[in-house]
């Protein structure tokens, strides 16, 4: 057997997970002082629900473990005191000609490398690890793999785009699809709908608002001029979450052919926007650009797991003697972070 998939086996035994599991939201501060804001975070239960054999990709919604999930899409407010924060700067869509550039409004324009810089922030801002793994500063460079022989403790070889002992991170497609479509009480065992607001009708079009089974899309009679605020954007998925429909498209941390295995292919997003109709809305349509690149529609959402990253329990000596082996040789073959 290869030394690194020794050392990945042993580390998968490392990171233990937790039992417990609460449905209450949770409600998380980042920043300090004057550039401080708070999220709201929505329990997703039901680990190990059965996946969608009917929407796209197929099979998709699957996830054996409870997590959380952003209730709202992440806001220009957020992104401008993560500006204010730190070093990096991410540059956000002017809006003027979609309503303005207002801060509660959704933060689009954003390319996904952005998106994983600020899900980094929020968890080395909260003493925290990160979950993508980049060279330098700029806040637009493609991410690079976690290495199971450099990186033990944050290699998953399901997921080498996120460490493993990250606390937020970016929803991958199974994650953001059981948010938005799964509704765990749907004929008393659980099951998928089409829309993202719990159910299989079509969502009513509106600008704004919090009734249930409305969105935040365009009709013929209701043509839009940009996003909604994002606690007023439209009715609650079966999760409790808000404008997983329409509003603005949301980045999706998994690569469009669901393999994570190069940091610069094409990521998927998926929700439709402001402007669509109510077909983007549906389970049945995602889609995909390069991660340095955006569009004016473009945000996203932030999702978590339940509890902080669990303690690392010292290794055994077995498990010392294997990455101390695996440093030597990774100097000796001349490998780079």
């Amino acid at each position: 057997m290869k030394l690194h998939w020794i050392i990945a086996f042993m580390a998968s035994f490392v990171v233990a997970t937790s039992t417990e599991y609460s449905t209450a939201a949770v409600t998380s501060v980042f920043g300090t002082g004057s550039n401080q804001f708070t999220m709201v975070f929505e329990s997703i239960g039901n680990a190990g629900n059965a996946p969608d054999t009917t929407g796209v990709p197929r099979p998709a919604g699957s996830v054996g473990y409870n997590f959380l999930m952003g209730k709202y899409e992440v806001s220009r407010d957020m992104i401008a005191k993560f500006n204010a924060s730190q070093p990096l700067n991410i540059t956000m869509q002017d809006m003027t000609a979609y309503g303005g550039n207002l801060p509660n409004k959704p933060a689009t324009g954003i390319t996904w490398n952005e998106a994983a810089r600020f899900i980094n922030w929020l968890n080395t801002s909260t003493g925290g690890n990160v979950a993508y793994r980049y060279f330098d500063g700029n806040v637009n460079d493609n991410i690079l793999l976690w290495d199971p022989v450099l990186h033990p403790l944050d290699y998953d070889p399901n997921n080498p785009f996120r460490s493993r002992r990250a606390k937020y991170f970016l929803p991958n497609y199974n994650e953001w699809y059981k948010a938005a479509y799964y509704a765990p009480n749907l004929g008393g065992t659980g099951g998928y709908v089409d829309y993202p607001t719990g159910s299989d009708a079509e969502p009513v079009a509106v600008t704004g608002g919090v009734l249930s089974g409305t969105a935040v899309f365009s009709t013929v009679s209701l043509p839009q001029v940009g996003p909604a605020d994002i606690t007023n954007a439209g009715g609650l998925s079966a999760y409790n979450i808000m404008g997983m429909g329409g509003n603005a498209y949301e980045w999706q941390e998994s690569a469009f052919d669901l393999v994570n295995d190069d940091p610069a292919e094409f990521r998927s997003f998926r929700g439709g926007d402001w402007s669509s109709t109510h077909h983007f809305l549906r389970s049945v349509n995602w889609s995909s650009i390069a991660p340095p690149d955006y569009d004016y529609n473009i945000g996203f959402r932030v999702g978590a797991y339940q509890d902080s990253p669990p303690a690392v329990p010292e290794p055994s000596s077995m498990a010392m003697l294997l990455l101390g082996l695996g440093g030597y040789l990774g100097k000796r073959w001349s490998r780079r972070l």
